[in-house]
């Protein structure tokens, strides 16, 4: 990686990593605090928004990213950007807002959902604004290589959100408590997000004038980008609505806890995910595709060593974890939690390359694929929740995260670039196999669950990086050089082993 790219990295993963520490220490909390049918009912209403907010937030979001990362020889050419974003941004959102109060108040939520849903809806139709000037700060903040004050102010989100939605429900506003604080971190994000940007780019500017930008080639990249977040935003939230819709409140919030231990394997892929579009656009237009298929093939790579660890992990301590984390209640999550897996593991894989795919600006391949994928995940829950339950939506989920991966894969391959060429996948397969053997019998010796939390982790990173190295999955060089780029609280205790 360039420098930029690994201080882009080290950025966006020591957010990540900050954001999970605090929803994993609190997690427990939130469920205990609302108890497994109001989390259900908040687990609901999270997918239900994210969904609403597809017509909202794609317009704006990677469109200011890629475009205002370019050099162009316009004047205040990030300004113009910045503002023309901004415009459709706040239209998008009034028009959103306005839409989802009119929906509430015209009775379809209280005929549909019943009638304590009405208040939420009402307050997540506020929220859009809030929601849509966050991602358009934060978004532009990215486009611009600021990746250490956004990702920094998403921490601080992350903080005022549980902490403040704590309080509130504590005293008795449940679901809503949390809802308004959400809201109060998001405002809070855009005010310090501008005092940022004001600094690289002219906001007077963007509010003044009326935007120097070729309209036709913005939006017709945001068109096509609304389309593609769509899909791949219903591969994350449909299985949670359909679970709520056909099993009901209390296996909604089973089956949301099985996708959040999950979607801790996927911290190292979102990252990538953001930083390779607009890093990727950049080679893209200098046509630098032998630089991409190289950089690609690696992150592949490595990604996989990544998540596969986190995954085996996950796999091993889950029935001893997930009761202690989330209550005794949630003994339920631990098969869905397990099915899910081996998915979750294509779709992290699946991530970065989409990114660099994004980059490209041709979007039509990328249409089609996750049209398919969208489809066949519809299809399968729709097919197996009503005769297996949680374990049907995770057989069809982690069906479509994996067919993710070969889609994307293919997307690749049609642009002009294999993101497969250093895989190793031999290599690969003589690292995890063994070490889940490993584990599965270790974790099976050790009675007391506190014990075996305390051992699993560090054996099986050990073991693991182990034979990474020694049968060629991961190179000493390679091994030295993630090391430097994880954030400093991490690599100052790893040994470097390798050769500069």
């Amino acid at each position: 990686m360039s420098h930029d790219l690994k201080q882009g990295f080290q950025s966006l993963v020591s957010a990540k990593l900050a954001t999970s520490i605090i929803g994993a220490a609190t997690l427990p909390l939130v469920v205990r605090v609302l108890g497994p049918g109001k989390y259900g009912d908040y687990a609901f209403l999270m997918s239900t928004f994210s969904l609403l907010m597809l017509v909202v937030t794609p317009a704006v979001t990677e469109g200011v990213q890629k475009f205002v990362a370019e050099d162009r020889d316009r004047p205040d050419w990030r300004a113009h950007v910045f503002g023309f974003y901004l415009q459709l941004a706040l239209v998008l959102a009034a028009v959103g807002s306005l839409a989802l109060a009119a929906v509430t108040w015209a009775g379809v939520v209280e005929h549909y959902l019943g009638s304590r849903f009405t208040i939420f809806f009402y307050v997540l139709s506020t929220h859009v604004v809030f929601t849509q000037l966050k991602v358009l700060t934060r978004h532009t903040m990215l486009g611009l290589g600021l990746e250490r004050y956004s990702e920094g102010f998403l921490v601080l989100l992350k903080v005022i959100s549980r902490g403040v939605g704590l309080a509130l429900a504590f005293v008795g506003f449940g679901v809503v408590g949390f809802l308004a604080a959400d809201a109060l971190a998001a405002v809070v994000f855009v005010a310090a997000g501008w005092l940022v940007l004001r600094g690289h780019i002219s906001l007077s500017e963007s509010l003044r004038t009326r935007p120097d930008v070729p309209v036709r080639e913005l939006l017709s990249f945001n068109g096509l980008n609304v389309v593609t977040i769509l899909l791949m935003m219903s591969l994350l939230h449909v299985d949670v609505m359909m679970v709520r819709l056909l099993e009901g409140d209390a296996s909604a919030g089973y089956y949301k806890a099985a996708l959040v231990i999950a979607g801790y394997v996927l911290l190292v892929s979102r990252s990538l995910q953001s930083l390779m579009l607009h890093s990727a656009s950049r080679l893209w237009s200098q046509g630098r595709t032998d630089r991409i298929e190289s950089l690609a093939s690696r992150l592949t790579r490595y990604v996989f060593l990544v998540t596969a660890l986190f995954a085996v992990g996950i796999f091993v301590l889950a029935d001893r974890a997930l009761p202690l984390y989330f209550g005794p209640a949630f003994t339920a999550s631990v098969r869905p939690l397990a099915v899910l897996l081996p998915g979750v593991v294509g779709f992290a894989l699946a991530r970065p390359i989409y990114g660099i795919n994004k980059g490209s600006g041709r979007l039509g391949p990328l249409v089609y694929a996750l049209a398919a994928t969208a489809v066949i995940n519809v299809v399968a829950n729709a097919a197996l929740i009503p005769r297996y339950g949680l374990t049907g939506a995770a057989v069809a989920t982690s069906l479509s995260y994996g067919l993710m991966f070969a889609f994307q894969s293919g997307c690749a391959r049609y642009l002009g670039y294999s993101p497969l060429e250093d895989l190793r996948p031999l290599r690969l397969v003589a690292t995890v196999a063994p070490t889940l053997a490993v584990l599965v019998v270790v974790e099976g010796a050790i009675v007391s669950d506190y014990l075996a939390l305390a051992v699993v982790p560090p054996l099986g990173f050990a073991l693991f990086v182990a034979l990474a190295l020694l049968t060629g999955a991961l190179d000493r060089t390679e091994f030295d050089q993630a090391v430097r780029i994880l954030p400093a609280p991490i690599h100052r205790h790893v040994p470097r082993i390798g050769v500069d």
